[in-house]
């Protein structure tokens, strides 16, 4: 199963801003199976969510561009693939095992959060970050949306950016955004991260618990955090997002060594590995039931709380 790519001639058209675009979602395969598939068009022409989608809808205003990948309230670890050619999201999991679900660490059920990823941006994995003292971890950089709205799989939202989370995951940098849609009713409210305290109190805590322990029901460790699991605000995140984004073109334009990301794209002019979009061939679509829930994603997982681990 995949996506197949012959080597042909780029085309020469600009990509345009999120806001005069329109994505579609083209299925591939059983929801909750390994060989789950959604890829992206916009205005009918195949793209990178990784690569294609712009990171800014406003960029004077800065709200962002999320692609969600995993639902408020869902199980099932949806993320960008970075190896697949044009980086459809499919479920994590080893190549020769089960795809990943988060288990329900009570009294969490799921995710507790939609929670994606801003495009154009990259935690670079040769760079050891100054602030965690560990290397990035080779996807686009994370967010968690607090809004009301429950998504879903490949929306893409515009979201205000609050705050950030400094996530030390299997000794990488794993940077954390906290942001709200912009359609939310608090979002003309929320301005940075002691907004988030202050109008929902006790979400940050548990935003951070959740992400101290959400291996730990598989056998795993517990998560470290940068700054003592201090949250940062929202002029420190916007750094580190630039930052972000400055390695993603760095691997966009071929310079700098790319691992196992695959940097096909069909939208961006200083790009070599710019396709044209004629030749990229999707498996066909498909509209399959989902495979039924394994058992343990329907339990609870009781584990030990830690009070106060961090002043937010």
């Amino acid at each position: 199963m995949g996506i197949f790519l012959s080597k042909t001639k780029t085309l020469e058209h600009s990509s345009e801003s999120a806001s005069s675009s329109t994505y579609t979602l083209h299925k591939h395969g059983s929801p909750r199976t390994s060989e789950f598939r959604v890829f992206f068009k916009k205005d009918g022409i195949p793209i990178s969510p990784f690569h294609d989608i712009p990171l800014h809808a406003d960029m004077e205003k800065q709200i962002f561009n999320m692609v969600v990948e995993v639902p408020r309230w869902t199980n099932a670890k949806y993320e960008i693939s970075r190896s697949d050619v044009i980086n459809p999201i499919h479920q994590d999991g080893e190549k020769t095992g089960p795809p990943r679900y988060v288990k329900n660490r009570f009294p969490h059920h799921g995710y507790i959060w939609n929670y994606g990823a801003l495009p154009q941006t990259w935690e670079d994995p040769h760079y050891v970050d100054k602030d965690t003292n560990a290397r990035g971890d080779d996807d686009p950089i994370d967010a968690v949306d607090i809004s009301q709205h429950i998504s879903y799989t490949g929306e893409v939202q515009q979201v205000k950016v609050l705050g950030i989370l400094g996530l030390i995951d299997g000794g990488e940098t794993d940077w954390k955004l906290i942001v709200i849609d912009v359609r939310d009713r608090r979002a003309a409210e929320l301005h940075d991260i002691d907004d988030v305290d202050r109008l929902m109190p006790g979400y940050l805590t548990a935003t951070r618990e959740w992400f101290r322990l959400y291996k730990v029901p598989d056998g795993h460790g517990q998560n470290e955090f940068a700054f003592g699991g201090q949250y940062r605000n929202r002029e420190f995140a916007l750094r580190i997002i630039h930052e972000c984004s400055e390695a993603w073109e760095r691997l966009i334009t071929g310079n700098t060594e790319p691992g196992d990301v695959d940097r096909t794209n069909t939208t961006l002019e200083s790009s070599p590995f710019r396709v044209d979009p004629g030749k990229l061939h999707f498996p066909e679509g498909e509209d399959l039931p989902p495979a039924p829930l394994p058992k343990h994603v329907e339990e609870w997982f009781f584990l030990p709380s830690r009070d106060n681990p961090g002043q937010d």
